[in-house]
């Protein structure tokens, strides 16, 4: 087996923090000086920094706003929403929207998530522990400032969000979250396909040690899933499991929340399909939205105070859902894209064009509403461990390209090395491509090795032979008998794109990513082939 180096990626990864913190609007932002705590009813329009006692009596470090002329009005209650900071960020994060929130009328309270900063505890990564502290803020927002107890939101970017939808399946008093840029299956999002996803985990862990306090626990998992550690894989799994909403998905779903999920398509640490499969569970009053960006990266100027289309959504479903107010958004289509790179043509049969680009659909499952099938003939065998020069980019780097220069990865498909890559191409389009959902992968592997791993790549190629990157996913598999074929099912990640006439699909296998960890023995081969009665293919799906 070769596991990536861990040491490299925590490397990486501490270096890409800062990006991360610009990318969210907090690299420059100092930490906030917390204050011995008060009675935030007594505090004029403006923020006041208390203490909050978190489970186990630690102390969680907060702020509090107000509406203006609350302290003014004792027997008058306000609407109340909790936002739980992101992961390593300060209590400072959310300052612009909370003052925006409170402004229109709510009680605010944020406050820093356990074992970061000078919150206190460790971290203990969306855990029991940190679900008991949402409902422990709730209590002394209650007691503490005007806030009504029937109307209760919980909301934030990232860890926040997590923890808003944890929360909302353990504390029925909450009646709304926004969730961006979030997670529902953390297992499904950082270990899809098998596959640990190296960048990712290293810069959360990076993070938590420059910010935080890791619990052991958190660096005993951290250690075994860098390393791949496949003898404690069953508990990383259990431990991941235990963190995610998807689990409690009943409980969420009986204490009725309503919950509006928010993420990007080039999410670099919570793939959108996660949230996508978890959204179609979801019984109650929902929404989503996914539109071009990296992690955190569509909410980042909204955290600057700047206008911002997920929070003004967000701040709209609060309203409806905790002031009543019929601003239209529950009657709005409740799937809301927005493809990248750039938009082709009008809206089409069975979609709902809405302001600012974005396409409204009755449900994910109705977004796409037709296919084109790349065919994956013929047999092609790759020697695994080098690197053909396609990958899936860099984390939160390719993201925030193609978000703002419509610049995703790219490459030059002819010029693909074929001893390290398997190319399959369609025919060229005679007409716009927009592809709308998840990209599935049929195919048979062949190993001279028991375990082995290999990424698909989905390409857009124009005229001159460039493909760039529309999708892709890794895989990885064990325990299989050498020599023998076996069948995979693999689901690229959901993604909106729209591709000129004139181009066609190309499909690249190879074994080698930076992104991912690899389980390729030294010298192992893979052959990916396609039997008369099982043809291997990738189904697109397409909007018409």
């Amino acid at each position: 087996m070769r596991p990536s180096p861990t040491s490299g990626h925590v490397r990486t990864a501490a270096v890409l923090l800062s990006g991360t913190l610009a990318a969210t609007g907090l690299a420059a932002a100092p930490a906030a000086t917390a204050q011995p705590a008060a009675p935030a009813a007594s505090a004029t329009a403006g923020v006041d920094f208390v203490d909050i006692e978190g489970d186990g009596g630690i102390t969680l470090k907060a702020n509090v706003f107000l509406p203006e002329g609350a302290s003014t009005q004792p027997s008058r209650a306000y609407p109340l929403i909790v936002l739980p900071t992101s992961w390593a960020s300060p209590q400072i994060e959310y300052l612009a929207q909370a003052k925006k929130l409170a402004d229109s009328g709510y009680v605010v309270v944020s406050y820093n998530s356990r074992g970061f900063w000078q919150s206190g505890g460790q971290i203990e990564t969306a855990g029991p522990k940190d679900v008991a502290d949402a409902s422990r803020v709730i209590d002394w927002a209650l007691a503490h400032t005007p806030a009504d107890k029937d109307r209760i939101g919980m909301g934030g970017v990232s860890y926040g969000a997590g923890i808003s939808l944890l929360a909302a399946g353990h504390d029925p008093r909450i009646k709304a979250v926004t969730a961006l840029s979030g997670w529902a299956d953390l297992i499904g999002a950082i270990y899809s396909g098998r596959t640990q996803h190296l960048q990712a985990a290293g810069l959360l862990g990076a993070s938590g040690e420059l910010t935080g306090r890791p619990s052991p626990e958190l660096r005993e998992i951290m250690k075994n899933f860098l390393s791949s550690n496949l003898d404690k894989e069953d508990e990383m799994i259990a431990w991941g499991k235990k963190r995610s909403p998807a689990t409690y998905l009943d409980k969420i779903n009986d204490n009725g929340a309503a919950i509006m999920l928010g993420n990007a398509w080039n999410d670099s640490i919570f793939p959108p399909n996660q949230y996508a499969d978890f959204y179609e569970k979801l019984r109650g009053p929902k929404r989503l939205e996914f539109r071009p960006g990296d992690h955190a990266t569509a909410e980042a100027t909204g955290l600057l105070g700047l206008p911002n289309d997920t929070w003004s959504h967000a701040h709209r479903w609060f309203d409806r859902y905790l002031k009543g107010e019929h601003n239209g958004i529950d009657t709005e289509a409740p799937v809301q894209l927005k493809s990248r790179p750039q938009a082709l043509g009008s809206a089409r049969a069975g979609e709902t064009p809405t302001a600012g680009g974005y396409e409204g659909y009755r449900s994910w499952r109705d977004v796409p509403s037709g296919s084109r099938t790349v065919s994956l003939g013929g047999t092609e065998e790759l020697a695994t461990g080098r690197n053909s020069g396609a990958d899936g980019g860099t984390i939160f780097l390719t993201g925030i390209l193609d978000q703002f220069l419509k610049l995703p990865p790219l490459v030059s498909v002819p010029l693909l090395p074929r001893s390290r890559a398997a190319v399959w191409q369609s025919e060229r389009y005679a007409e716009d491509t927009r592809v709308r959902g998840t990209a599935k992968l049929h195919t048979t592997v062949t190993s001279d090795k028991e375990s082995g791993t290999y990424y698909v790549y989905l390409y857009d190629v124009g005229p001159l032979g460039t493909g760039k990157l529309i999708s892709h996913a890794p895989h990885t598999f064990h325990g299989r008998t050498p020599g023998k074929p076996f069948p995979v099912d693999l689901e690229l990640f959901s993604t909106a794109y729209d591709m000129p006439k004139g181009h066609r699909l190309a499909v690249v296998i190879d074994t080698v990513d930076p992104l991912y960890a690899e389980y390729n023995p030294s010298g192992a081969h893979l052959t990916f082939s396609s039997p008369k009665g099982d043809p291997s293919r990738v189904m697109v799906p397409t909007r018409g």
